[in-house]
């Protein structure tokens, strides 16, 4: 149990032998010269009875972790913070080339972090325990993102911002369009899915829209919705609902800023494209 066993008598007590056993011939220092528990546990070393070797991977897990408290996030690659992230779910194996693997099935941390737990755990090694532990990571950096983009306007956090929407919407499998309402001073008030369609739909209705902000007391709004094709490219059917919803906006006094749509590839804003 940890003691140290220098600090005991080389002999077999006759206190711990068990009942009508027989003491063995010579002193029980000579006995016990043989079989003490130093020279056992040297014997087991020597002939490999005990030997527990420490696994290749866990002099790197440290080496990591320490590089990432000394150097920051900004001095690993990608599958280097995703291997941190898979030490939690997988304590006992080498999670580098699962890193590696999945950084090349996604394309970036981010995108691992935003794919759909089904498409995670067609990777071999990705289980359910694996698939969890990614997405609580993802759904912890998105309301990070959200909280810090309340504390400020959002057009000083822009960046910030396309980050939040890209880790949220960016991987969907189907077409989500959400809605972010702004006071005066142009702060998020709420961040609010209004509909989720098909791969390739959503219905939006402007009346509803202005209806919510309304209810909010919302300056202006964002319009943002997703391709799940992965092109961001506004369709001519995003560029007629987002007017239809500018003239039912205008008249009541709420400003939309833009309509920006979310691709794998990258993100569209109609008001930079001229759309608007």
């Amino acid at each position: 149990m940890g003691d140290d066993f220098r600090d005991k008598p080389s002999g077999i007590l006759p206190g711990l032998m068990p009942e009508g056993a027989a003491m063995p011939e010579g002193s029980g220092q000579e006995a016990a010269a043989s079989s003490s528990p130093a020279e056992t546990a040297t014997k087991r070393k020597k002939g490999g009875d005990d030997k527990r070797e420490r696994p290749h991977y866990a002099g790197h897990r440290e080496r990591l972790r320490a590089r990432f408290l000394s150097a920051g996030a900004e001095a690993l690659a990608d599958y280097e913070l995703l291997e941190l992230v898979l030490f939690r779910a997988i304590p006992r194996r080498d999670v580098k080339p699962l890193a590696k693997e999945l950084i090349s099935r996604f394309g970036s941390f981010a995108e691992v972090l935003a794919a759909p737990p089904k498409r995670l755990m067609e990777v071999p090694g990705v289980g359910e325990a694996v698939a969890t532990e990614l997405k609580i990571v993802q759904a912890a950096a998105v309301r990070l993102a959200r909280q810090e983009a309340r504390k400020k306007p959002v057009f000083r956090g822009w960046a910030d911002l396309i980050s939040y929407c890209r880790a949220a919407m960016a991987r969907a499998e189907r077409e989500e369009f959400r809605i972010l309402f702004l006071d005066v001073k142009n702060q998020l008030i709420a961040d609010e899915v209004q509909g989720r369609g098909t791969i390739d739909h959503t219905p939006v209705y402007p009346r509803e829209v202005v209806r919510r902000a309304l209810e909010l007391s919302a300056a202006s709004i964002i319009l943002l919705h997703n391709h799940p094709s992965g092109d961001p490219t506004p369709s001519r059917a995003d560029i007629e609902m987002t007017k239809k919803i500018i003239a039912a906006a205008e008249p009541l006094g709420i400003l939309v800023h833009d309509h920006i749509v979310i691709g794998r590839q990258g993100h569209a804003s109609m008001r930079a494209l001229g759309l608007l």
